[in-house]
C-alpha cells in the first residue's frame, strides 16, 4: 500500500468518527429536535457566521472511547461574526437535553482558555438541562471554573454572549445571567435555577415554566433577557448586530497579501510513511503550507544552521502572510546539538516577536551512555526551559511520533500551545509500544533473576502482547483527542488554512517574546 492510499484509509476512518460528533443523540433525537421547529447546533452556528466563512471546529471527538458520547454534547470552535473572530459554544440538546458530562467541562474549559488567551469574544448558543446528575462528582466543584471564566472574561472587556434557544437550568441559568449580552427566544427559553419540581419539593409552591423562567417574564418582570427574540433566527440575527456594535479592533493589523505554496498540500498524503520508524523531510512539508516564492524574494524557508543538529529543521517563513519560526523533526531523535540550536531559535524568535510552529515527528531525546556522558540531559533541559519561558505564540502540529520528552520537547499539550493539531498518522507516548514491552520484559527479567527465579520469557509473552496492544491503542490519534490532548485531528491538507486561522486569531491580542529565561546549566 502507497503512503497516498495509507493515509487516505486513515481519513475516510477519520471522517466516519467526525460523523458520530455531527450525528448528536442519533436519528432520533435530532428528528425529535427538529419537529419542534429547533434548529441543531451546527446549524445554528452556520447561520451566525459570516456567509463564505470557515467555522475551526475544536475538539471534535472529545470524549472518544469513554461511556459518552463523541463530543461531549457541545460543539466548540471559532468562527467569524460580523468580521470578528469569536469563541463560539453551543450546547447539543439532542444529546441527553444538552446535559453536561465530565468531558463537555473540559471542552469547554479548553474553549475558554483559548479565548482567554487569544483575546476573543464568546459566544454561548444555550439549551442545555444542566449536570449530567450521575456523574455530578465529576462536574459539580470544576465545574464553577466555566461561571468564572465567564465573568473574568467580562473583566478583561472580552464580551461574552448568550443567545438561549432552550432550556438554561440549574448552573446552567448562570450561563446567561452571568453574560454580558442575553438573547431569549420567545416561548422557548425557560431560564431558572429551579423548575417547576424543585420548587415545588423546595418551597411547595406551585409554579409553570413560563412564569418561574420564560423569555417574556425575564424580558418584562426580572430584566435577566436583553434582547426578546421571536424565534431562533431572530435570535441569531440579534446577536450577529450585538457583535456588529462591539467596536471591535484587533491589536496586530492583518497581512495585505501573501502567496499560496509553490508546492501543492495534496502532496502531503504522500509523504507520510506507513512505518513511523522510516524517517521523511519536513522542508516538504514546509514547502506545502508555507507562503510560496512570490511572496519571500524567491525563498520559501530560511533555513537556520542546516549544518548543525540535522535532525532539526529549524529557520523562517511566512505562513498567510505571517511570519513564523519553524522547528520540525527531521530524523526523529534528538541530539545534544539539536536542544543547544532548539534553544538558541527560540531565544531569537523571542527577540523579533515570531510565533513558533513546531511539527513533530520525535521519538525523543538520544539515549546511551555516549550521550549520556555528553550532556543528553542538561541539554534537553536548556531546550524545554527555552520552550516553558518563551511567550511569543506556539502552534503545535504532530505529524508522526512524538514520543518521550521529545513530546515536551517540541511543545506537546503540557506546555500549553495556543493550538494543536495532530494528523491521522500520529502517535503519542512514553514510548513506543514495542519498546515499553521490551522494558518491562527486561525488569521483570531482572526481578526475577534477582529473587533467584527463573524467568519464563514465553510466559511473558503474553503480558507482552497485552500491554503492547494497550499502548498502540492508547497512542492513537482518536484517543488523544477523545482525551482533549489536542484540538483536533485534521487532513494534513488543510493544515495551512488551519494554521492560518490560528494565525490570524492570534492577532487579536498584542504579544511580545521575552529575554527572560530559567538558568541554562553550562
Amino acid at each position: 500500500m502507497t503512503n497516498r492510499e495509507a493515509m487516505l484509509e486513515k481519513l475516510a476512518d477519520l471522517d466516519a468518527e467526525h460523523a458520530k460528533a455531527v450525528a448528536g443523540g442519533g436519528e432520533k433525537y435530532v428528528a425529535r429536535h427538529h419537529d419542534r421547529g429547533k434548529l441543531m447546533p451546527r446549524e445554528r452556528i452556520e447561520l451566525l457566521v459570516d456567509e463564505g466563512s470557515a467555522f475551526l471546529e475544536l475538539s471534535p471527538l472529545a470524549g472518544w472511547g469513554s461511556d459518552f458520547t463523541v463530543g461531549a454534547s457541545v460543539v466548540t470552535g471559532i468562527g467569524v461574526v460580523e468580521g470578528v473572530e469569536c469563541m463560539i459554544t453551543a450546547n447539543d440538546p439532542s444529546v441527553k437535553g444538552g446535559a453536561s458530562n465530565p468531558w463537555t467541562v473540559k471542552k469547554i474549559f479548553r474553549a475558554s482558555q483559548i479565548a482567554e488567551e487569544n483575546g476573543l469574544p464568546s459566544i454561548s448558543l444555550v439549551e442545555s438541562g444542566g449536570a449530567d446528575l450521575p456523574t455530578q462528582k465529576e462536574i459539580f466543584i470544576p465545574g464553577g471554573k466555566l461561571f468564572r471564566d465567564i465573568t473574568r472574561a467580562s473583566a478583561r472587556k472580552e464580551p461574552t454572549i448568550a443567545l438561549v434557544f432552550g432550556n438554561s437550568t440549574a448552573g446552567g441559568a448562570y450561563v446567561p445571567g452571568m453574560s454580558d449580552y442575553t438573547v431569549m427566544v420567545r416561548d422557548q427559553a425557560k431560564v431558572f435555577l429551579g423548575g417547576p419540581p424543585l420548587v415545588k419539593m423546595a418551597t411547595g409552591e406551585e409554579s409553570d415554566d413560563e412564569s418561574l423562567g420564560g423569555a417574556e417574564m425575564h424580558a418584562r418582570t426580572s430584566g435577566l433577557a436583553d434582547y426578546l427574540a421571536e424565534d431562533e433566527l431572530d435570535a441569531i440575527r440579534i446577536g450577529r448586530r450585538i457583535v456588529a456594535r462591539l467596536n471591535w479592533k484587533k491589536a496586530v493589523a492583518p497581512p495585505t497579501s501573501y502567496a499560496e505554496p509553490d508546492e501543492d498540500p495534496d502532496g502531503l498524503l504522500d509523504l507520510i510513511p506507513t512505518d513511523l520508524k522510516e524517517p521523511f523531510d519536513p522542508r516538504e512539508v514546509i514547502r506545502r503550507i508555507c507562503d510560496g516564492v512570490s511572496d519571500t524574494n524567491g525563498v520559501v524557508f530560511d533555513e537556520f544552521k542546516p549544518l548543525y543538529g540535522p535532525s532539526l529543521v529549524t529557520g523562517w517563513a511566512r505562513l498567510h502572510g505571517r511570519p513564523i519560526g519553524i522547528l520540525a523533526n527531521a530524523q526523529g531523535v534528538l541530539f545534544s546539538q539539536e536542544a543547544q540550536k532548539a534553544a538558541q531559535f527560540v531565544q531569537l524568535a523571542n527577540q523579533t516577536d515570531t510565533p513558533l510552529l513546531f511539527l513533530h515527528n520525535t521519538t525523543g531525546y538520544m539515549v546511551g551512555k555516549e550521550y549520556e556522558q555528553g550532556g543528553i540531559i542538561k541539554h534537553g533541559a536548556m531546550m524545554i526551559n527555552a520552550i516553558s519561558n518563551s511567550t511569543v505564540p506556539h502552534l503545535s502540529v504532530i505529524m508522526g511520533a512524538s514520543y518521550g520528552a521529545g513530546n515536551y520537547g517540541m511543545n506537546g499539550r503540557a506546555f500549553d500551545p495556543r493550538f494543536l493539531f495532530t494528523w491521522p498518522s500520529a502517535k503519542s507516548a512514553v514510548m513506543g509500544p514495542a519498546q515499553l514491552a521490551g522494558v518491562l520484559e527486561i525488569v521483570a527479567q531482572q526481578s526475577a533473576e534477582a529473587k533467584g527465579q527463573t524467568f519464563d520469557a514465553e510466559g511473558f509473552q503474553g503480558v507482552k502482547d497485552i500491554v503492547e496492544a494497550q499502548i498502540e491503542e492508547q497512542s492513537m490519534p482518536y484517543f488523544l483527542s477523545g482525551m482533549l490532548y489536542d484540538d483536533g485531528v485534521i487532513d494534513p491538507r488543510d493544515t495551512r488554512t488551519v494554521l492560518g486561522i490560528c494565525l490570524s486569531v492570534i492577532e487579536t491580542k498584542a504579544y511580545e517574546g521575552t529575554d527572560r529565561f530559567g538558568v541554562f546549566r553550562a
